[in-house]
């Protein structure tokens, strides 16, 4: 059979292409069946962890930090168990990042504090001596767009399934709800909630007085997001 179509290029040029288009259906098809989706013990992110990590993106910090952890023991001794394909199923776009200028923070929020952060992000060498990271002083007074967040969760939601408001199995066999407000103003009062909790850890008194006053700093929201990174 195979000298018959070494012959024949036309059908040969067939074959070749039903061979790949029925490979790259088993890959493919399996992506929009619900039940099919790789996730492994994770939840989908809240209004203001997606707020945060658009502002991890809109700074560009994926340029120098990667989220992907692979399986050998230098990194895993450094950053912890190996990455695992479900853990990305509510990431869009991923984050893996293509270089390390800084550590990877895959599971950064098991062993970084908020008053860590906090303290890094105004004066990254003053935490860690000999860092060339620079200071992002402004995200202590800009405003977080926790709107656009609420959209996106919202839009993940419906265009996606992402399980918002349901019941969710943890690995350690618990389960949880991550709630999503059915409207913008709602959205922005649960991410308030969630700053609060987010503030009260930080020491500086203007993010705390902001909060507060119903404002969300941007470094609050980055927190928030850095802190879910586990």
């Amino acid at each position: 059979m195979f000298h018959w179509l070494e012959k024949r290029p036309f059908f040969f040029g067939v074959g070749i292409f039903i061979v790949i288009s029925f490979a790259g259906l088993v890959m493919i098809v399996p992506h929009f069946v619900e039940q099919a989706r790789p996730v492994v013990g994770t939840k989908p992110y809240t209004t203001l962890e997606l707020t945060g990590r658009q502002l991890y993106i809109s700074n560009n910090c994926v340029a120098c930090h990667s989220q992907l952890i692979r399986p050998f023991k230098n990194e895993t001794d450094r950053y912890g168990s190996y990455s695992l394909s479900g853990e990305y199923a509510y990431d869009r776009p991923f984050l893996w990042g293509s270089k390390r200028t800084g550590p990877d923070l895959m599971r950064v929020g098991n062993y970084r504090t908020t008053d860590w952060h906090e303290n890094h992000m105004m004066d990254p060498a003053a935490v860690v001596p000999g860092s060339i990271m620079p200071a992002y002083p402004w995200m202590f007074t800009n405003t977080a767009d926790v709107d656009t967040g609420w959209a996106e969760a919202e839009t993940v939601r419906v265009v996606f399934n992402v399980p918002y408001n349901k019941d969710i199995p943890l690995m350690d066999g618990s389960v949880v709800q991550v709630p999503l407000a059915s409207t913008v103003e709602g959205g922005r009062a649960e991410a308030l909630i969630e700053a609060q909790a987010v503030a009260a850890e930080m020491k500086n008194q203007d993010v705390k007085d902001a909060v507060a006053a119903g404002k969300i700093p941007e470094i609050v929201a980055l927190i928030a997001y850095l802190n879910a990174l586990k």
